[in-house]
């Protein structure tokens, strides 16, 4: 369903594309043909997880020493999780468990693998190589420039994006203004080598280009001031459902108008002496841009999204909301595991892993041209491009997909791939999935057919 099939609403320069509305389908038999279009969405957790909180089976693991430099993966063959390989019911671990009430809607993979090389930093090779699954020296064999190659979401979005208004859309949930360190610890998306697709880190830069008024200025009045009129006499054509989709719709846009003011007062009256950035509640700030990504997927203005929930190290001080008391730095606590140091760290990944559940709430709760939910139209992938973050591994890496992508997927499982399975073989199998006649990945070897209905 592209740009030009929809309802916009338009107002002093602002740009409102409206969901699909059955009332305004131009004969019974579109109505009956329409279907939705797939939606892929990629969250990216920074600084790896505690494994023996997250990975069914090992919660009375041993408790990883901190391996630093290139050294990570000589540990891989005494610390991979020994796992026989197959399809089993879905076990809800400790940092898994906030997913209860989507348990039908997810699977776990495991046994995932990323090639692994020397040449840059495990942080810096985590984030910009996560969604190339090409290493420096391995792009540097192949005669590309690092960062390597063109990413995954590139990729689909060039064949898949034709009918939207954007190819992608990379949204970050870095707040702080000034640079701790180099762009590749920073971003998961890129147009190709050395060329970043930069990700939009304001929620109100998100919000003015989601509705088209980039360059308009700060004088522009909230887009829902500016369309109500023209949505009143709209809804006046529209069914009963079709009143409610909308009525709906313009509260979610003025809920998000009205939270970002509340952010925006908040850092107008943050201390001077703390960086503004920092002040920002987490799960507030990632709460906001996620919906501002749903939002997006639900206009049609995209249908393929990156979203990073950190950035890789940074030694930033964060305040995560209802979980610490004051701001703390989540890739220093990733090296002190010890004694009880990992029930700290793991509080982190369950607050990660509550935002990735309201991400899934809210697109389950937004019903399509078809009755379907956004969700069953979905790819949701949520991940991380370390294992454990005290060992900076390659190996074992977290995973869990959600969504049905309109009937492709199976769900509410447990896939145990063969230990060493490249991740690029799950690239793979989600470009497929969108619709790509894509024969190989990077250095993939196959599709992850289980996941497959």
């Amino acid at each position: 369903m592209g740009m030009t099939r929809r309802k916009v609403l338009k107002a002093g320069g602002a740009v409102l594309t409206l969901p699909f509305l059955r009332s305004l389908a131009p004969s019974a038999d579109a109505r009956a043909t329409q279907k939705p279009s797939q939606k892929l969405a990629i969250l990216y957790i920074p600084n790896g997880i505690v494994r023996r909180c997250f990975f069914p089976g090992e919660e009375k693991a041993d408790i990883p020493d901190f391996i630093g430099g290139f050294d990570a993966d000589k540990t891989k063959e005494l610390r991979r999780f020994k796992q026989k390989p197959g399809v089993y019911p879905l076990e809800l671990t400790q940092t898994l468990k906030p997913l209860a009430e989507h348990a039908a809607d997810v699977t776990l993979i495991t046994g995932l693998d990323r090639s692994y090389k020397h040449g840059q930093d495990v942080h810096a090779q985590g984030a910009s190589c996560y969604l190339t699954s090409l290493s420096p020296e391995q792009a540097a064999a192949k005669g590309v420039r690092h960062p390597n190659g063109r990413t995954l979401d590139q990729v689909i979005g060039d064949v898949v994006g034709r009918s939207t208004a954007f190819n992608t859309l990379e949204i970050s949930c870095n707040g702080f203004t000034t640079p701790k360190e180099p762009i590749e610890f920073d971003n998961i998306s890129w147009y190709g080598p050395d060329r970043m697709a930069p990700s939009i880190k304001d929620p109100k830069k998100l919000y003015d280009r989601l509705f088209m008024r980039d360059g308009l200025g700060s004088r522009l009045s909230d887009v829902t001031d500016l369309v109500l009129a023209d949505a009143n006499s709209l809804a006046r054509r529209l069914g009963r459902d079709d009143k409610e989709t909308l009525a709906q719709f313009m509260h979610m846009i003025r809920d998000i108008e009205l939270r970002i003011r509340r952010l925006d007062k908040l850092l107008a009256e943050a201390d001077i002496k703390i960086p503004k950035g920092e002040v920002l509640p987490r799960g507030e700030y990632i709460r906001l841009q996620a919906d501002l990504m749903i939002l997006a997927f639900q206009m049609g203005i995209t249908n393929v999204c990156t979203f990073m929930i950190g950035p890789e190290r940074w030694d930033a001080t964060l305040m995560y909301e209802g979980v610490f008391d004051k701001p703390v730095q989540h890739h220093n606590m990733t090296h002190n595991q010890k004694g009880d140091g990992y029930k700290d760290v793991q509080k982190i990944d369950l607050f990660h892993m509550r935002q990735y559940a309201y991400v899934l709430s809210r697109m389950k709760a937004i019903r399509e041209a078809d009755g379907s939910s956004l969700l069953d139209n979905s790819i949701v992938a949520y991940g991380a491009g370390l294992g454990d973050g005290a060992t900076h591994q390659y190996y074992d890496l977290p995973m869990i997909v959600a969504g049905k992508a309109g009937g492709k997927v199976r769900q509410g499982r447990h896939l145990k791939c063969p230990g060493g399975t490249l991740n690029s073989n799950l690239w793979l199998t989600f470009a497929r999935l969108m619709g790509l006649d894509l024969k190989q990945f990077a250095d993939s070897t196959g599709e992850i057919a289980d996941l497959r209905a």
